[in-house]
């Protein structure tokens, strides 16, 4: 019953910005790490950015300093902003969590649907 959504995602220029959300929801206890992964196409899915429950970041070498991971406990939320996005840059982005539902009292692993990012001129 528990699920991750992202949106925000779309077509965006070289050198654009763009920011993606993901919610979760059902009947969650606790959430640990989130984390954003990206997949091109003939490519291998490839982790992006991944953040603890307290909110500490970290940023596959690429994308340092141009994208930032953040998170909404409250809301059960993590967002991805992508700034000076580049064309090697367009993928399905997924959102990732590790979790545990009160069905469920162990850590389990969650994905979302993935969104679509396309930086293009």
């Amino acid at each position: 019953q528990v699920q991750l959504v992202e949106s925000g995602g779309g077509l965006v220029q070289p050198g654009g910005s763009l920011r993606l959300s993901c919610a979760a929801s059902g009947n969650i206890r606790n959430i640990y790490n989130m984390a954003w992964y990206r997949q091109a196409p003939g490519k291998q899915r490839e982790l992006v950015a991944t953040i603890t429950s307290g909110g500490r970041p970290n940023y596959v070498d690429s994308v340092k300093g141009r994208f930032t991971i953040s998170r909404e406990n409250a809301k059960n939320t993590v967002y991805l902003q992508m700034n000076s996005l580049k064309f090697e840059e367009t993928a399905v982005y997924y959102c990732n969590a590790e979790l545990e539902s009160w069905e469920v009292r162990k850590i389990q692993n969650y994905w979302g649907q993935g969104t679509q990012v396309t930086v293009s001129s």
